[in-house]
């Protein structure tokens, strides 16, 4: 059958304007993006430190503290709670406030978050006195981490060129499995979870100042994309239920609007389940005889393994694989889904390098599909606060319906380990093979970056005419900026050395 007028639409991608000699488009790179792409990883390095920081040390925990295991397992999954709803806000107060006043407030929840965590140690304190002042410092520490971590694909698009942008989403957007990985590996060095409080109140306390190094938006951007208005999450709702214009940047096609869904389930999920063990991780293991230390160092493993992955992969994905991230996911994501039904039969007493190998290749694949997923979001969604909240939330929902539900699955004292959560290794490898199925239906039409090489390549054929005609030349440069961003002017006359072309 033919393809109907209607149909050709829908595939249509959002029309570009061509550049003319009459309004020729500038785009730059400045070197101060690696300064704000520094700030925001160790913001969220520090941040991801909150949901998993209890993990390693909960029986520790519940000795010192009196607290029950379900109620250590409340101090992660309280940050999962109440991210959802702050991650919904956030694309709001950063259409309001902008990145560098977004990342303020997160630096005050740092400061504040940490001391009133810490206030709850105090000795005289009941059991219950001290965990609702715990309890309260990590809804605060909550609600910082999606300040930092949505605004990552944001940042991207906006400071960095095609040839950056996965690299630099990458770089900041795994910096929150790095903390992840921190806070397992830290907590069982200390001597005392009490102790192990203060040591996190004085991190988060040292990290608050680094927001003041996070810039607005550049003067010129590297870019058309980055030049785009800030769409908001309202935006994207219009998109997803078809009430966008045709011709209005931020349209989606049904396809679009099916995919786009299918990558928040799959997202969700594999991120979700992943968070959920990194929390368990202790609560899997010791009831078959591994340490604290060694729960640690499996959690840290899989984080850490990941992000040297993702520092190799990243870089192909901007030259080499540009094309090719949903391609990329539905190779990967069936090895990462055999991994978990492995460790049914694998997490057993005296099996510790099968482990670490499970959990090095769970953590190379999903730190090398992070950023592509959040890549491919923006391209299906061209909204990156929308796509970037909308992926997070659903992590962090599945990540509480996943600790919630392996909590209800553990075994009795009198099973054989007691207190054993065999039944939710099932649940979780199964959930993940059932969704990760969803994937080979995904398109991914990368919808964005066409548009960003359509406007590049006009530019370069329109710069071309025009100094074949004797006329200036206008190139797409690398500028050395000696002030601030939001306070910089565009540069259009920069010394030789300072040029880099970046069209071809």
């Amino acid at each position: 059958m033919g393809t109907s007028a209607k149909d050709a639409e829908e595939q249509r991608a959002p029309p570009s304007p061509s550049p003319t000699p009459d309004v020729l488009p500038e785009y730059h790179l400045y070197r101060r993006r690696w300064v704000g792409l520094c700030a925001i990883t160790l913001l969220n390095v520090v941040s991801g430190m909150a949901l998993v920081w209890f993990g390693p040390i909960a029986n520790d925990m519940v000795i010192e503290f009196g607290f029950t295991l379900d109620q250590i397992n409340w101090l992660g999954n309280v940050v999962n709670l109440i991210y959802i709803p702050s991650s919904i806000i956030l694309p709001y107060l950063n259409g309001r406030l902008g990145t560098r006043g977004t990342c303020y407030i997160g630096g005050v929840l740092f400061v504040v978050s940490a001391w009133v965590r810490y206030a709850g140690t105090t000795r005289s304190l009941s059991v219950n006195g001290a965990y609702t002042l715990i309890v309260l410092g990590q809804i605060l520490a909550g609600l910082s981490v999606p300040v930092f971590q949505v605004i990552v694909p944001s940042y991207s698009q906006k400071w960095f060129d095609l040839k950056g942008r996965t690299t630099a989403t990458m770089i900041m957007g795994v910096a929150n499995p790095v903390g992840n990985a921190v806070g397992q590996l830290i907590p069982p060095l200390i001597a005392s979870p009490r102790q192990s409080l203060l040591v996190m109140a004085i991190i988060f306390t040292a990290a608050a100042p680094v927001v003041f190094l996070v810039g607005e938006a550049p003067p010129t951007p590297p870019t058309y994309s980055g030049g785009q208005k800030h769409p908001s999450l309202s935006s994207l709702a219009r998109a997803m239920s078809g009430r966008t214009p045709r011709d209005d940047y931020t349209y989606m096609s049904m396809r679009q609007r099916i995919d786009f869904a299918i990558v928040t389930l799959v997202f969700g999920v594999l991120v979700g389940v992943i968070n959920a063990f990194t929390l368990l991780t202790a609560q899997h293991l010791e009831p078959y005889g591994y340490s604290d230390t060694v729960s640690g160092l499996m959690g840290a493993v899989l984080l850490l393994v990941g992000l040297i992955a993702a520092a190799v992969t990243s870089p192909l994905y901007d030259r080499v694989l540009t094309h090719h991230l949903a391609f990329s996911a539905k190779l990967f994501c069936p090895v990462m889904a055999a991994c978990w039904l492995a460790l049914i039969w694998e997490i057993r007493p005296n099996n510790e390098i099968v482990l670490f190998v499970l959990m090095a290749v769970i953590g190379a694949i999903g730190l090398t599909l992070l950023p592509a997923v959040l890549e491919l979001a923006v391209e299906l969604t061209r909204n990156p606060d929308g796509s970037s909240a909308i992926l997070w939330a659903s992590t962090n929902l599945f990540g509480l319906i996943c600790v919630l539900a392996e909590g209800s699955l553990r075994e009795g004292p009198n099973a054989n380990p007691p207190l054993n959560l065999h039944r939710a290794v099932i649940f979780q490898g199964v959930f993940v093979t059932a969704v990760v199925a969803l994937v080979y239906l995904l398109e991914g039409k990368q919808t964005r970056r066409a548009v960003d090489e359509e406007m590049s390549a006009a530019l370069a054929r329109t710069s071309r005419s025009l100094d074949a005609s004797g006329r200036t030349n206008v190139e797409v440069r690398e500028v050395q900026d000696e002030r601030p961003s939001d306070e910089m002017q565009p540069v259009r006359d920069v010394e030789k050395q300072d040029e880099r072309t970046v069209v071809p």
